[in-house]
């Protein structure tokens, strides 16, 4: 596995934070989180970026976006009863679909790292993403990756 760049491993490349209590039911049997875990706090905090870039409001019938795809990098080894940060922002955006890259904290370590592509729909096809939506992407992009793909096309900066 590849080693994240290191702007991923800096709390300070992220606009949104969480911070969440990692449970005694979280642990493997070896007394650290188990990955099914790591995947649930970092779903936690897409909800938590999801609502607060207003993704659900003004949608029409039949319009939604769905994770399409999630990539985790564990890192370290994350303990149980030691709470996380959860760190995220927007990465790259496309036509139809955008990337949210975050990274989980423990102990102001980095212990993994996931980046989930959310594709839009309307009427069960690809959609493009709405213009409110990509002003409320920008606003909530990561340090390391600034730029918007355009409809057309073209980037911004």
């Amino acid at each position: 596995m590849a080693k994240p760049d290191s702007w991923r491993l800096d709390p300070a490349s992220y606009p949104v934070s969480i911070a969440l209590q990692t449970r005694f039911q979280d642990m493997d049997i070896n007394g650290h989180i188990n990955n099914v875990a790591f995947a649930a706090l970092f779903e936690s905090g897409r909800v938590l970026l999801n609502t607060q870039m207003g993704l659900a409001r003004g949608r029409a019938e039949g319009e939604n976006t769905l994770v399409a795809a999630v990539s985790i990098a564990y890192l370290r080894e994350g303990n149980y009863p030691d709470p996380v940060i959860v760190f995220q922002g927007i990465g790259p955006v496309g036509t139809s679909s955008f990337t949210i890259q975050q990274a989980m904290f423990q102990n102001d370590q980095c212990i993994a790292t996931c980046d989930a592509i959310v594709a839009s729909r309307a009427n069960g096809v690809a959609a493009p993403l709405k213009a409110d939506l990509r002003g409320a992407l920008e606003a909530n992009q990561t340090r390391g990756h600034s730029a918007i793909v355009t409809p057309a096309g073209g980037a911004t900066e």
